[in-house]
């Protein structure tokens, strides 16, 4: 070899080390997913698909429940990636939380982000609020994937500006008792499509029920009492499975599969003789209870 080239391939040689180092680095940088909820979308197509109304006031929807089990479908979907968070995106008057809004805000892993609500109950701005947020997690190389859950032809330049930056958007859309709840140019332009049903959203939707027993109306149960219940219901669950299903749950802390979760409200609901649909605070009490008790036995 030249002696006067020695020094440049050495050069060579270290520039392909780091190049080598840095792509070990990258392969082993996991992937990493969002999920994007247009709720007006949300309440109206899972209210008219479950209701039979778009008419938010008609019925519950017991947003923290159908958040986890959004989770969860993303966790199975994109089974080498982890979650950011889910980007709730709703209207308000003057931007504004409604006290549902506020207890969605609370819940981990959950940011809300709020347009404006007019004199016609119909939001502005929320699309846009939307493209930012794509836009700008895309760009920085935050997301490798979006999960978008909506239907708006606006919500187009959305997806272009992710794509742009590499990013993949993929679309869920809700089941339309008749015809399409999502526009075309939407479902053309994402890199996937995914539609959930009615089976998904039936245990997240209800119709306002009056809760009642001989004409009385039921007493709300303390918190501490919900606890207490699902510590009750992990006992069994755990004498039921065992320390394999333990174990298996326990990496998924402090979400609960859809169907355990499920399984819990309903036998919840039966020893409480009360609804926890809409209860925010008292579904988020049961499940406090149902895991001290499990990671108090690992």
């Amino acid at each position: 070899m030249n002696d006067d080239l020695a020094p440049l391939h050495a050069r060579i040689d270290r520039t392909n080390e780091l190049l080598q180092r840095m792509l070990a680095e990258v392969a082993k940088t996991p992937s990493t997913h969002a999920i994007f909820v247009d709720a007006g979308y949300l309440y109206a197509a899972a209210g008219r698909l479950v209701a039979g109304t778009e008419d938010r006031r008609a019925f519950d929807l017991d947003a923290e429940a159908l958040i986890e089990a959004l989770i969860d479908k993303a966790r199975s979907v994109f089974a080498d990636s982890r979650l950011l968070r889910v980007y709730w995106y709703d209207g308000a008057r003057r931007r504004i939380h409604t006290a549902e809004q506020q207890s969605i805000a609370e819940l981990p892993d959950v940011k809300v982000r709020l347009g404006n609500l007019n004199a016609n109950n119909q939001q502005k701005g929320v699309d846009s609020l939307i493209r930012s947020d794509l836009e700008s997690l895309a760009r920085h190389r935050a997301i490798s994937d979006a999960a978008l859950l909506g239907g708006d032809e606006d919500l187009v330049s959305a997806v272009e500006a992710a794509q742009g930056y590499g990013a993949r958007v993929h679309l869920w859309g809700i089941e339309a008792p008749e015809g399409r709840n999502q526009a075309d140019p939407l479902l053309w332009e994402v890199d996937s499509q995914r539609t959930l049903d009615l089976d998904f959203f039936k245990p997240y939707v209800s119709r306002h029920t009056t809760h009642s027993v001989e004409g009385t109306v039921a007493l709300r149960p303390a918190r501490e009492d919900v606890r207490f219940v699902g510590a009750q219901i992990a006992a069994k669950w755990l004498a039921a499975r065992g320390r394999d299903a333990l174990l298996e749950l326990l990496p998924g802390h402090p979400y609960l599969p859809g169907s355990v979760d499920q399984d819990l409200l309903v036998e919840a609901e039966g020893l409480l003789q009360y609804s926890l649909r809409g209860q925010a605070d008292l579904r988020r009490a049961l499940r406090d209870g149902f895991w001290e008790h499990l990671r108090a036995q690992y």
